[in-house]
């Protein structure tokens, strides 16, 4: 297994994935990631939209393995992140892209957003990523 492969085994093994976000993909390449999901019911406000925390979250999930694919030997954490929503969404399928926009030694910057189903973007955003001490291991599903 690749270290893209198991970057995506990692993400789709995560408990959030698994018992929150049934309904997730993942697919990782060189400075880019593609995270999806199928929202519902669940992932709703009170006005019968998705809550922002689904936005940062697909956001911030693209924007992070973006970076973690170019960092093979040691987890990243997300320093700060920026997001902007354009339009709700509330049904089908939502799709984020990630890819990296700056890399130093130990910090990067990452853009992302979210299409909908009918390929509209309906919210952005940029993050900025540290390397940590914690190596890549099977401990953390790597």
């Amino acid at each position: 297994m690749n270290h893209f492969q198991r970057l995506e085994k990692m993400y789709l093994n995560a408990n959030i994935n698994t018992k929150m976000f049934t309904s997730t993909t993942a697919e990782i390449s060189h400075s880019k990631a593609k995270i999806g999901i199928t929202i519902s019911e669940k992932h709703f406000h009170a006005l019968g939209a998705i809550h922002g925390s689904v936005y940062f979250k697909l956001l911030d999930d693209a924007a992070f393995f973006a970076v973690s694919s170019i960092e093979e030997d040691f987890f990243v954490l997300t320093t700060s992140f920026n997001i902007n929503i354009s339009k709700p969404a509330n049904q089908g399928k939502l799709t984020s892209y990630g890819s990296v926009r700056f890399k130093s030694k130990n910090i990067f910057t990452a853009e992302s957003r979210i299409i909908n189903e009918q390929g509209e973007e309906i919210a952005f955003g940029t993050g900025n990523f540290a390397k940590s001490k914690m190596k890549l291991s099977k401990d953390i599903g790597y």
